[in-house]
């Protein structure tokens, strides 16, 4: 049985937990959510009542069917995917090795439903926290700037700040952080990558989207995969690669 005043998360003990947990819908719009995730994964950061809660999270998603079990998994993905530990927990993915993979079987059914053809959205979240199950903690934190149509991420050159924009906007980088609404900002236009030269997790996920029929999806990592140039200097760069050092920054 698990201690849970013996534990903590953003707000305090965590004796109040399992009452939230037993209460919660699977509906994304319970508030019982935003209570969970805001006291398990406030702002990224984890605690030692968010690893105690995956085995919970586990269950919930096993007793719901893969169209209601969004929820849990994605946010059992953002704390398997969380490097924001203050104190020191042991790494998940070792603690709640059997956990993980089940929540690996339980999300790859999730992904297969048909009921996601028309919700995009929530396929990525969940692509996102498939990866978090597997151990990439790094896209399983970033794959959902997919959502957004943008990476912010920094010139390997310069080191100007650009924004790598790919959706209703346009495809481009620029460094005018309202380009939304500027007409005369500086777009360079981004450099999509090959298909037929993609390769590991970037084949990886071009295909298995096309596969699930998320052809909108496919497309973006075309764009996250491929190359942008700096509207500032003009050096051209690998996305993928100003991501991972936007990242470790």
């Amino acid at each position: 049985m698990t201690d849970w005043p013996q534990l903590h998360h953003a707000y305090g003990t965590a004796e109040d937990i399992p009452g939230l947990l037993d209460a919660v819908s699977p509906a994304p719009t319970d508030s019982g959510w935003t209570e969970l995730w805001s006291r398990l994964c406030h702002q990224g950061t984890v605690y030692s009542a968010s690893y105690a809660a995956l085995p919970a999270l586990r269950d919930m998603a096993r007793q719901w069917s893969p169209a209601d079990r969004q929820m849990p998994l994605t946010l059992a993905g953002a704390i398997a995917a969380s490097t924001d530990r203050p104190y020191d927990e042991q790494d998940p993915h070792v603690a709640y090795a059997s956990e993980m993979s089940d929540l690996v079987q339980l999300t790859e059914e999730a992904l297969r439903d048909p009921i996601l053809t028309n919700d995009p959205a929530t396929y990525v979240y969940l692509l996102a926290a498939l990866l978090s199950f597997e151990g990439d903690e790094f896209w399983g934190e970033q794959l959902d700037g997919l959502n957004d149509d943008e990476f912010e991420v920094p010139c390997p050159s310069c080191s100007t700040e650009n924004f790598v924009a790919f959706g209703e906007y346009g495809f481009f980088s620029t460094t005018d952080s309202m380009y939304m609404n500027e007409a005369t900002a500086r777009k360079m236009p981004l450099q999509p990558a090959d298909t037929s030269a993609l390769e590991g997790l970037a084949q990886r996920l071009h295909s298995r989207a096309l596969a699930d029929g998320q052809t909108d999806v496919a497309h973006k990592l075309t764009y996250v995969f491929g190359k942008a140039q700096c509207a500032e200097c003009d050096e051209v760069f690998s996305v993928a690669e100003a991501i991972t050092t936007g990242w470790d920054a």
